[in-house]
């Protein structure tokens, strides 16, 4: 007993651990404890490495707990962590050895409460508003009679019965429709595949493109609609080019797919009212149009008929018309014998006063004076043509000597000089492409050499046939009865074959792909 007492070094008997085992230990009494915890605090810090982990800090005013989602359960879950989000956290506490801390393994998480959803819905929604998503100049016009409509909802809910029932009430339309799940994690990326399958369809094609969209889903919570305020609907309802109509919820539900659609309805039921028209209202419209129209065409033609009839009642009549032109006209017949013999008696007094003035001595005059001016004419005539025939000698004398001063065979020499060296351009020309096309001829038959199987079969590869066919596994090879290998300088048959008598190689047509040993 005093030994023990007086001993100097107390606890020398306590066992070691070492490192790994004292990590482990404690790694099991944590696990052990808190093997299923729920948790609530703020996201802090969110990071999403490439590998599809999550990894967030939840921390309150105290203090800070590390965080990881695989990947596994990233991808299932409803809503996607966010810095600044108030969640609760379900999952079971470990510690990760390398690094000497602990964190928690989160299996799901919900935000906790409406509050903290608002919050996240606003901070997304004013995100997509500053892209432009939520333009007005954006939306499409919805086509006034649709021939096909898409409706991407649940198929065994109330809604595609009500929008199928109005439908069949307003004007019959074919529909298509996009099965899909309207809440929970499977809502957000099937609404998203459906809203972009029937942007890809062919116009005209065997299931023919539609003419409108309606999304629809009846009301619930913030929780159940909120597939449809996730990023990747709203982006695919802004970016689709078919008229989209929204009809999410009842008439107070909002979800951010409306702000992105063409057209928000309040309910599934009203929807199907914009879509199309009633049909009962337009034939009772278009039998209206057609009553007032034969009414207006009716009425135009009594009216101008009855117009013709006052304006004939003013016109004279044709009788009228022609009594003071037939009168005019006799008066001038009466008239014209006594205006032609005055006439001619008129005729008949100046040619006498003419002929009375007309004397042999003036016409003498007259004739002399003429013949005295064609006599100067006619001289000073014969010197002009003299003058103008002595130029045009002259002139006619430069232009030979011109000629003969140049030689034809001058030119004829220059022109051959010019020709001559032309050919030899030409031809220095086409030996240098002909040079330029054999080279490349001789390069693509390199490479041809290069890219085809026999230049592989000289680096000590093989190629192996079974019945005619080429072998590319063991197991085939085992089945087959016999087997011929090529090499680089020849063929050897193995098997049943060579009892067989030996056929001529056929030549290769083209580079066979096969395997290679």
């Amino acid at each position: 007993m005093s030994d023990l007492i007086d001993d100097p070094h107390p606890g020398d008997n306590a066992p070691e651990f070492s490192v790994s085992d004292l990590s482990g230990a404690i790694k099991r009494m944590i696990e052990g404890e808190f093997g299923h915890v729920r948790v609530r605090g703020e996201i802090g810090r969110v990071s999403r490495p490439k590998s599809g982990h999550i990894y967030l800090d939840l921390k309150d005013d105290r203090a800070v707990i590390n965080g990881i989602i695989w990947k596994g359960v990233a991808g299932r879950l409803p809503v996607m962590p966010e810095e600044g989000m108030e969640v609760v956290a379900t999952g079971r506490l470990t510690t990760f050895p390398g690094q000497s801390r602990y964190q928690i393994v989160i299996e799901d998480i919900k935000p906790a409460g409406a509050g903290a959803l608002m919050a996240m819905l606003e901070k997304r929604k004013a995100a997509l508003a500053a892209e432009g998503l939520f333009a007005s100049d954006r939306k499409r016009p919805l086509p006034y009679l649709p021939e096909i409509i898409g409706v991407v909802t649940s198929p065994s809910g109330a809604v595609i019965r009500d929008i199928l029932h109005r439908l069949r009430d307003r004007f019959p339309r074919k529909v298509l429709i996009w099965p899909v799940a309207v809440q929970g994690e499977r809502c957000a990326p099937e609404v998203t595949r459906a809203i972009e399958g029937f942007n890809a369809m062919t116009p005209g094609g065997a299931l023919p493109r539609p003419d409108l969209i309606i999304v629809a889903r009846g009301g619930g919570s913030i929780e159940d609609l909120w597939g449809f305020n996730e990023e990747s609907v709203v982006r695919a309802a802004a970016a689709s080019d078919i008229p989209l109509i929204s009809a999410v919820g009842h008439e107070t539900d909002t979800t951010l797919i409306d702000y992105a659609s063409d057209k928000r309805a309040p309910t599934p039921t009203a929807a199907a009212e914009l879509a199309v028209p009633v049909r009962m209202e337009l034939l009772t419209w278009l039998d209206g149009q057609e009553g007032r129209l034969i009414h207006a065409l009716t009425t135009g033609v009594t009216q101008r008929g009855q117009r013709l009839r006052d304006l004939s009642r003013a016109l004279p009549r044709v009788e009228a018309l022609l009594d003071t032109p037939r009168q005019r006209l006799d008066v001038w017949g009466d008239r014209l014998p006594a205006a032609l013999i005055r006439g001619v008696q008129l005729r008949r007094v100046a040619l006498s006063e003419s002929g009375g003035a007309l004397r042999p001595g003036v016409l003498r005059r007259m004739i002399d004076s003429d013949s005295r001016r064609l006599t100067a004419a006619s001289e000073r005539l014969g010197g002009a043509l003299l003058r103008r025939t002595r130029d045009d000698a002259k002139r006619l004398e430069g232009l030979s000597a011109r000629l003969i001063a140049r030689a034809p065979d001058d030119g004829i020499t220059a022109r051959r000089a010019d020709l001559d060296r032309s050919a030899q351009r030409l031809s220095a020309a086409a030996q240098r492409q002909t040079i330029a096309w054999r080279q490349r001829i001789d390069a693509l038959d390199r490479l041809r050499e290069t890219l085809g199987y026999k230049a592989t079969l000289e680096r000590g590869y093989a190629v192996v046939r079974a019945d005619g066919a080429l072998v590319t596994t063991a197991k085939a090879a085992k089945k087959a009865t016999a087997l011929e290998i090529e090499f680089a300088d020849g063929r050897l048959d193995i098997g049943a074959a060579e009892q067989k008598s030996p056929k001529p190689k056929p030549a290769p047509k083209k580079p066979e792909q096969g395997s290679l040993f």
